[in-house]
């Protein structure tokens, strides 16, 4: 099988400021990079401080590259606003034939989030390369895109080769923005090494729920948290963990000092993947209470480590929980969220760890995922040029 040699562009990327950011974009890479070649050009943006017009450097820190190459551009923020989007342009394609001088041409030019696409598409479009767009963006969903990236995400999607929407939610909604595009559904994946079963459950009679995820309005936490006041007067037998930071934080940490939830409910902040792997070992139950949702990581990672989710249907997650990996209950209704929390801690005995985990690794693991990335590149490198 050849191995192909695939640059990703992304605007998202893990930083050393921002660790959790995007990390879904790092594991397709890591997926892809079991079948092909795969370097990754990140786009920081604009860097007020710089005395050069534009700086590319390779990142040396291998906790941010877990085994993928990595290229970070910055640009000086040019004085007239309007003429921004021409130096982002610009410093891509310097930055482009940068790697192509280090001696990485690339066959396959895969882009995450429609925002990075023009550059792609101008760069495939001049060297004859196939362009592939994974979308991941939850505007889409929300209907909140304004009239600019409209704009950005119908030529992005018009250049490309195949849009691979990360659900068929996803898809659904980017249609209803008229856009129209090839279109081929590829989930995001979970590292299914990290994320295995405990060899020993939890044998304790608190059963441990876990939230993990960005605390913003969109999660829904305080529907969550109201759902759980409800429960905390039928059943102690519980106790969630928290795991994630974000604007809404204090606010929902006041909440849950007003529903009196301190003693059953903990904030543990920003954790590694290896963290995060470790709460999921220790929990019996993933709860995921957003509003919407365009896949959620999270999830898939849950069910990889054996647990149930108990989920909102909010879009991408309706795609693969099932009744044989956990229950979805209607979004932004604490009492539905009360209602399924208590049938699932009922029934926590009849979701089989193993079966769990492997449906999970039979749609999820980067073997599986990176495969069907492979499949792509294949098949558009050996089809006609642009």
């Amino acid at each position: 099988m050849d191995r192909l040699k695939v640059l990703v562009v992304t605007n998202w990327y893990p930083t050393k400021q921002h660790p959790a950011r995007a990390v879904w974009v790092r594991e397709l890479a890591k997926a892809a990079a079991i079948y092909d070649d795969v370097l990754v050009l990140h786009c920081a943006g604009p860097a007020p401080d710089l005395t050069t017009s534009w700086r590319i450097e390779q990142e040396t820190d291998e906790g941010l590259r877990e085994g993928i190459p990595v290229f970070r551009v910055w640009y000086r923020p040019p004085r007239i606003r309007k003429i921004s989007y021409l130096i982002y342009l610009r410093s891509m394609l310097r930055a482009f034939r940068h790697v192509v001088h280090e001696g990485f041409r690339p066959d396959i030019i895969h882009v995450h989030v429609y925002d990075a696409g023009g550059p792609a598409v101008l760069i495939g479009r001049f060297n004859h390369i196939p362009v592939v767009i994974s979308e991941h963006f939850s505007s889409f969903l929300r209907k909140s895109l304004g009239r600019l990236d409209i704009f950005k995400a119908w030529l992005a999607f018009r250049g490309a080769n195949l849009v691979l929407p990360v659900s068929l939610a996803l898809q659904r909604a980017i249609e209803e923005y008229g856009i129209r595009a090839r279109f081929q559904v590829i989930p995001n994946t979970a590292d299914t090494m990290l994320f295995s079963p405990s060899p020993t459950r939890n044998g304790s009679n608190t059963k441990r729920l876990l939230f993990v995820g960005q605390l913003t309005q969109a999660r829904g936490v305080s529907y969550l948290l109201r759902a759980l006041s409800h429960l905390h007067q039928k059943r102690d037998d519980w106790q969630l963990d928290i795991v994630g930071d974000g604007e809404a934080k204090p606010e929902y940490e006041r909440l849950a000092a007003d529903l009196k939830l301190c003693d059953k409910v903990a904030f543990h902040g920003l954790k590694t993947k290896s963290e995060v792997a470790e709460f999921m070992r220790r929990a019996q139950l993933l709860v995921l209470s957003s509003l919407c949702e365009t896949f959620s990581a999270p999830a898939i990672e849950a069910l990889a480590t054996g647990i149930p989710v108990l989920a909102t249907r909010c879009g991408g997650p309706e795609e693969f929980i099932t009744q044989d990996v956990g229950l979805l209950v209607p979004p932004a209704d604490e009492h539905s969220l009360y209602k399924g929390l208590d049938y699932m801690l009922n029934n926590l005995h009849s979701y089989s760890s193993q079966k769990v985990s492997q449906y999970a690794a039979e749609r999820f693991s980067p073997k599986v995922v990176g495969a069907k990335l492979h499949a792509i590149y294949q098949s558009l490198n050996s089809g006609p040029p642009l």
